[in-house]
C-alpha cells in the first residue's frame, strides 16, 4: 500500500506541470497512462465499470468521474486530477484540483479550503472512534467557511480491492458508526461547492455535475490507520505531501 501510494503522488507530480491553458483534458489522461504504465503498474480506472480512460478529470462545476475529452483547458478554469494505480496487487488513490492560469478569488478560496477540510478530516481519523468523526470535521470546517459540501459521493475503503464496503462520509452521518482500527485503509476525499452541493449525473452514467453550475474542488489521500493515528500513503518517498501543497502555495 506505500509502494502504490507513493506511485500514485508521483504520477500526480508528474502530471502537474501539464495543467495549463491549452492542454486537454485527453492529453493529460495521457500524461498519466503512461506515467503509470512507466512505474510497472495499470490505471485502476481504465475498464473499471466500462470507464473509459486512465484518469478522472473533473473541470469547474463538474464535481466528479469527469471522463477526458478533446476540450482545451482556458485560463480561469480549475480541475481535478484522481489518479489512481493497480501496483503489486493493491492500489493507490489521490487527487489534486489544480489551478489554470490567473483563477478568480472566490475559486482560489474554494481550493484552500477543500484542501484544509481534507486535513481536518485526515486528522479526525484516530483509532477506537467512530468513522463519522470525519464527516464532522469536515462539514463544520465547510459550514464554517460558506461552502456547501457533496453527499453523493464518499471516501471508500481501499487496498486489493479499488473500492470496498468501508464508506466514508464527507458529512456527519450519525449512521456512519464503524469503528477505525489500525491497520484500515481508506480514503478521505472531500467535495466542497460554492454553491448548492446538489447535484445531477450526466447521460454518460459518470460525470456528476452542480445542479446550479456552481464550482466545486475536492482533495484526496489513501490513508493508513495506525496506533497513535493516521498515516498518510499517497505522498513521495521522503515523506513529501503530494502536490497538493505546492497547488496550495501557487494559488495564493
Amino acid at each position: 500500500m506505500r509502494r502504490a501510494g507513493r506511485a500514485a503522488a508521483e504520477i500526480l507530480f508528474e502530471v502537474a506541470p501539464h495543467v495549463t491553458p491549452g492542454v486537454t483534458t485527453d492529453r493529460l489522461d495521457e500524461v498519466v497512462h503512461e506515467a503509470t504504465i512507466a512505474r510497472g503498474g495499470y490505471p485502476s480506472p481504465l475498464n473499471y465499470r466500462s470507464y473509459p480512460k486512465s484518469v478522472c478529470t473533473s473541470v469547474n462545476e463538474v464535481i466528479c468521474h469527469g471522463i477526458p475529452d478533446s476540450r482545451p483547458l482556458v485560463d480561469g478554469d480549475i480541475v481535478n486530477v484522481d489518479v489512481t494505480i493497480y501496483l503489486d496487487g493493491v492500489h493507490g488513490d489521490s487527487s489534486v484540483t489544480f489551478p489554470v492560469g490567473e483563477i478568480d478569488p472566490n475559486d482560489r478560496r474554494l481550493i484552500e479550503q477543500t484542501y484544509v477540510a481534507m486535513n481536518e478530516g485526515i486528522s479526525a481519523v484516530v483509532p477506537d472512534r467512530p468513522v463519522n468523526s470525519i464527516g464532522r470535521a469536515i462539514e463544520r470546517h465547510a459550514r464554517r467557511h460558506g461552502l456547501g459540501v457533496v453527499r453523493e459521493f464518499i471516501g471508500h475503503g481501499i487496498g486489493t480491492e479499488f473500492h470496498s464496503g468501508l464508506q466514508i462520509p464527507h458529512y456527519h452521518d450519525p449512521r456512519a458508526r464503524t469503528i477505525m482500527e489500525t491497520g484500515m485503509t481508506f480514503t478521505v476525499e472531500p467535495m466542497l461547492t460554492l454553491g448548492d452541493p446538489a447535484c445531477a449525473l450526466w447521460d454518460d452514467d459518470w460525470t456528476a455535475v452542480t445542479l446550479d453550475g456552481c464550482r466545486t474542488a475536492q482533495f484526496e489521500h489513501t490513508i493508513l490507520v495506525v496506533d497513535d493515528g493516521v498515516e498518510l500513503l499517497t505522498v513521495l518517498d521522503d515523506g513529501t505531501v503530494p502536490a497538493e501543497a505546492l497547488v496550495v502555495e501557487a494559488s495564493a
